[in-house]
């Protein structure tokens, strides 16, 4: 099941894809999709409805982020060797493990702000992981039982904030991190560690990759993590970038006003944004 946000930011209702690609309204079933809403029982619920009895939702209106107030919103760096060996860095022995603000997810089409004093705005594609049941200490071959579904999130990143400031990655992270358009369950996709995904820049191929390629695949990150934390349902864990990011160049070309990204992953969707200035 495809499930969708629409609407006005902060006023989004719950919609679902049908098998026709037509979007029917799920508001009467679940108010949001959030850490109360976010869970197996709900999911099994809600499968058991027939879309085509709901009333259907205009396609034009505006898709909001596919999670409303995740309870953390988790990413690991470096996840990708290529990526890794673009940025100079050592192939991490274990995952490294940071935080996104909460606050900065947005919708998968929604404009990408560039913050006044932002000079090095990057992207990266990443295939993010969406937590439906709670756990800690989940051993690796069950950890695909605490997840809910999987979406596309784009972790947007300030480099000299990240890199040049001291302190945590958190700095330079917490721009943007629009996620969707599509939160998929589980159900729908067959291998999520044989997934392309791809990113451009104005029409030009920046990013091509597949999860396949992954340091350290799903399931071992949600067994990883969860030995330092508890995992509630409602968790995104963004996993990684593949290579392509503008400070792997030989000379960056970081974002700037006007730029067009369009991001594609097999089976979670696309997102699209234009990049503008903060007023």
């Amino acid at each position: 099941m495809k499930l969708l946000r629409v609407g006005e930011k902060d006023n989004e209702i719950v919609v679902a894809l049908d098998k026709n690609k037509k979007l029917r309204d799920l508001s009467s079933k679940i108010k949001d999709l959030n850490p109360e809403t976010l869970n197996l029982e709900i999911l099994e619920k809600i499968k058991k409805i027939n879309l085509e009895d709901l009333n259907e939702i205009n396609s034009n209106i505006r898709i909001g982020s596919c999670i409303s107030r995740p309870v953390d919103f988790l990413a690991i760096g470096l996840n990708y060797k290529a990526h890794a060996e673009g940025t100079k860095s050592k192939l991490p022995a274990e995952p490294i493990l940071f935080n996104k603000s909460s606050g900065c997810i947005q919708g998968p089409n929604d404009p990408i702000v560039k913050p006044l004093t932002a000079n090095k705005m990057d992207y990266e594609v990443e295939v993010a992981m969406v937590i439906g049941k709670k756990g800690k200490y989940i051993p690796i071959d069950k950890a695909q039982e605490y997840v809910f579904g999987y979406c596309i999130v784009n972790d947007i990143s300030e480099r000299s904030w990240q890199k040049e400031r001291g302190g945590q990655w958190i700095k330079g992270k917490s721009i943007a991190g629009p996620c969707g358009p599509y939160l998929v369950t589980k159900d729908e996709i067959k291998d999520i560690n044989n997934i392309n995904l791809s990113l451009e820049v104005n029409g030009k191929i920046r990013q091509s990759g597949n999860t396949k390629r992954m340091i350290f695949n799903f399931n071992f990150l949600i067994s990883y993590i969860s030995k330092f934390m508890t995992l509630y349902p409602g968790t995104i864990i963004t996993t990684g970038t593949p290579a392509g990011t503008a400070m792997e160049m030989t000379v960056p070309e970081f974002l700037q006003k006007g730029d067009k990204l369009s991001l594609k992953v097999e089976h979670l969707g696309e997102q699209n944004h234009d990049v503008v200035d903060e007023n």
